[in-house]
């Protein structure tokens, strides 16, 4: 009887690799510089250099956490295959969000959309999430452990969600709010116990 072969987790990673390089060049290629040659221009940019920093910080951070996810998993199954799928698609839209928010200069729709988009990233992580603490084994992921990544999962999912609302009458301060989210994803779920990327 022929062995069944199961798709790795490092194959997802490396197919999970070229998306998210392909999502920071394109944002890369949006950066436009000035037409005049002086630092008053320049300066006129700062939505676009805004959105740029904040959208790439974004993609820093679900990158470094989905390698320390794929990391606690031994096979990638059919359903974390399609979530990882999911969740690459949403991510896709970032470069999209962050263009029009920083064409609009922040305008209140575009900041709405944009914080709508980390929210969508954020519920497919969730999902993604699930699926491979579901897997994992409890040696690796302790219950409390388990119940700590889901609960800041869920928290940052409400934190989009009010950085939504707020947007159509303090679109700097989504942006502001979504960059305190941020901060709280900088170090990986379980880095003491995968610590190479």
């Amino acid at each position: 009887m022929a062995e069944t072969k199961h798709t790795s987790p490092e194959r997802v990673a490396a197919f999970s690799d070229g998306v998210f390089a392909v999502i920071s060049t394109i944002m890369v290629l949006e950066l436009k510089p000035p037409h005049q040659d002086t630092f008053e221009a320049l300066a006129q940019l700062w939505p676009m250099l805004l959105s740029y920093a904040v959208s790439y910080l974004f993609i820093a951070i679900v990158w470094v956490n989905h390698h320390h996810l794929l990391r606690l998993v031994d096979e990638a199954t059919p359903a974390l295959i399609w979530w990882n799928f999911v969740h690459l698609f949403l991510v896709s839209f970032v470069p999209f969000s962050t263009a029009w928010a920083a064409d609009s200069r922040f305008s209140p729709a575009p900041a709405c959309a944009y914080a709508i988009v980390f929210l969508l990233v954020d519920s497919a992580y969730c999902a993604f999430l699930h699926e491979t603490l579901r897997q994992a084994k409890p040696a690796v992921v302790a219950p409390r452990e388990r119940k700590a990544m889901r609960l800041r999962a869920f928290v940052t999912a409400g934190g989009f969600v009010v950085a939504a609302m707020v947007a159509y009458k303090w679109p700097l301060i989504t942006f502001g709010a979504i960059f305190s989210i941020l901060l709280a994803f900088v170090r990986p779920a379980l880095a003491d116990k995968t610590t190479q990327y």
